[in-house]
């Protein structure tokens, strides 16, 4: 991955519920041959500026897109067997399917497809523009655009405030709540709970869980590789090393050692940083 270059801004005010983040990445090498799409508390969007990009759940043939929305998962998805050199892409909270997307959430669990099919016409001129644009800065005002102006003609309907107490105690826990804790402090059955949030987000409340503490140790060892995993174990409630490792073959499909040597470590290396995207670059 060398000579990386990786550009953000911050989210425009009225998108922050909606959207956690904004980047625009560029490889002006060879694009890495597997990149591990890994589950988090987000949906992610992707905007391709070139080729398309190569998505496969594993197991499964490679399948190509110029603009993708995936949902909520809970395993990883690989990425590569493309050309795609660079692109825009934007951490979706749960809200922004609503609100910015038409459906909820759980209609998007576990799969990807294109943004065209979802916002149509709207989306697919968004595209040409954005590669057409000379510089970061435009493309990100393109692309807020769009999203602003689908918001604005498309209100959101609200998901039960229920459903997003306890989406919020997770995240805030990094999993560490239990169900049951979760059901007596909503004032609902285990199972209603479990079946409207996964009928909600795609995830039962237990997986969801799992996936944001998986996401809280990914966050660590970005971070600082250097941790050892035995005193991550400790810090995030794993039973131990053995359980943090089985849960990550479970949800990464690799050991966290070999996901750091693949695809932390090389970008410690060699990442540059571009110089952001409000000075145009």
């Amino acid at each position: 991955m060398t000579g990386f270059e990786f550009h953000s801004r911050r989210v425009h005010p009225a998108l922050r519920p909606y959207v956690a983040e904004v980047t625009g990445y560029a490889y002006p090498g060879e694009p890495p041959a597997l990149h591990r799409g890994l589950p988090s508390q987000y949906l992610t969007l992707v905007i391709t500026l070139d080729e398309p990009l190569g998505l496969a759940w594993p197991g499964s043939p490679v399948a190509k897109y110029d603009t993708v929305v995936g949902g909520l998962h809970s395993t990883a998805v690989h990425i590569g067997q493309s050309p795609n050199r660079s692109g825009i892409q934007l951490a979706l909270r749960p809200a922004a399917a609503r609100a910015l997307l038409g459906l909820p959430p759980g209609e998007l669990a576990s799969m990807v497809v294109e943004l065209d099919d979802i916002l149509g016409s709207p989306a697919r001129a968004v595209s040409e523009r954005l590669r057409e644009a000379k510089t970061w800065v435009e493309r990100f005002d393109l692309v807020e655009s769009l999203l602003l102006e689908h918001w604005a003609d498309e209100p959101a309907t609200e998901t039960r405030p229920e459903l997003g107490w306890a989406w919020r105690r997770l995240r805030e826990t990094a999993g560490a709540v239990g169900v049951e804790d979760l059901a007596t402090e909503v004032g609902w059955s285990r199972r209603h709970l479990t079946d409207r949030f996964t009928i909600e987000y795609g995830l039962g409340p237990k997986v969801a869980g799992r996936v944001m503490r998986f996401e809280q140790a990914a966050g660590r060892l970005r971070r600082d590789p250097k941790l050892r995993l035995a005193d991550l174990s400790a810090e995030l409630g794993y039973a131990d090393q053995a359980h943090l490792t089985r849960e990550w073959n479970a949800i990464a499909g690799c050991s966290p050692r070999q996901w750091m040597t693949e695809e932390v470590l090389p970008n410690v290396q060699d990442e540059t940083v571009g110089a952001g995207a409000e000075s145009g670059v």
